[in-house]
């Protein structure tokens, strides 16, 4: 280093107006120096040597400058070649327009089953317990008797897709669903339609989660992770006509955010308590985030017919020919 770091007092005999350094006066050497901050000096033959050498750099600089803008300006036909493809996937891929209420209604009805116990039926069992009790006999027959007859289960959204953007379903559509959390239908229901590459729907009653004879948190999370549908049937079984105040945070939001917790996926669905609704219901369960709402066999809202699905329980007393009739005759073609 050619620097001088020491400090000086000397003359002023003026300033140089390009560089903004100071002159002094020889003092005792044939040496002049260039002031900086008015006490760093600087020899002028270092001086010129640092400024050659900026002078050198400063230039390699510009020039670097210039091939990097020339670089970048030149066209990238693979990039061209992407945004081609980009705009032709956008102009392939047109948003899906929803369907009005007229072209829902006009369309034919899945049909839409519904479980509740699978159970031996007994002499003394009263005739409600008959009617919603399918003995694991008959419910295996009835699983084999779908699949015989070419039916394909489906989940609720492929049937909303269906209604709502004209999706396309399997041939011969059915849907198989469970209320009440019962644990014979993660043993028996679940591990029956497994035979047959059957997925069903299980709406669960957050109320009666691992309590005896009612499925355990782990049992839902395997039905979910086995590619079933998991929705809500409410925190205790209260019908919504009797909602008021905070229960329909207690009976509708807060079971969804339970569940979802379980399965780690969103619950979209709801089943109403009996089969039991009214009008007032249907924007609560809208807002809480509900896509769809499955009713019993009584008639759809043709104002809400998304939240007003019908199903049809499986009596207990039916035969197989019963079922079957019951299937064809009980949804709109």
């Amino acid at each position: 280093m050619c620097l001088k770091n020491h400090w000086s007092r000397t003359q002023i005999t003026g300033v140089s107006r390009k560089f903004k350094y100071h002159k002094v006066k020889r003092i005792n050497s044939n040496k002049r120096y260039l002031y900086f901050l008015s006490d760093f000096k600087i020899p002028i033959n270092c001086f010129k040597k640092i400024f050659l050498h900026m002078k050198n750099t400063l230039f390699s600089l510009v020039i670097g400058f210039f091939l990097l803008a020339s670089c970048q300006s030149k066209p990238d036909p693979l990039k061209k070649d992407t945004d081609l493809i980009q705009i032709q996937v956008k102009k392939d891929a047109p948003e899906k327009k929803e369907a009005s209420l007229s072209q829902m209604l006009s369309k034919p009805e899945v049909p839409i089953l519904c479980y509740h116990r699978i159970r031996t039926i007994l002499a003394s069992d009263g005739s409600n317990m008959k009617t919603y009790s399918v003995t694991p006999a008959a419910f295996a027959e009835q699983m084999k008797t779908l699949s015989d007859n070419g039916y394909h289960t489906i989940l609720p959204d492929q049937l909303n897709d269906y209604l709502v953007h004209d999706g396309k379903l399997p041939s011969k559509p059915v849907m198989i669903t469970f209320d009440d959390t019962r644990e014979e239908q993660f043993s028996i229901g679940a591990a029956e339609m497994k035979k047959y590459g059957f997925k069903g729907v299980f709406f669960i009653m957050t109320i009666s989660i691992n309590r005896p004879g009612y499925m355990t948190k782990e049992q839902i999370k395997n039905l979910s992770t086995d590619g079933n549908a998991i929705g809500a049937h409410s925190w205790d079984h209260h019908m919504v006509t009797k909602y008021v105040g905070d229960d329909w945070n207690i009976q509708l939001r807060k079971p969804k955010k339970k569940l979802e917790e379980i399965i780690g996926k969103p619950v979209n669905y709801f089943a109403y308590p009996d089969g039991i609704w009214n009008s007032a219901a249907i924007p609560e369960i809208k807002k809480s985030g509900y896509q769809l709402a499955f009713i019993l066999s009584t008639k759809r809202d043709s104002t809400a017919p998304l939240y007003t699905l019908r199903r049809i329980i499986v009596a207990g007393t039916w035969s197989v020919s019963g079922f079957q009739k019951a299937m064809q005759s009980s949804f709109n073609k």
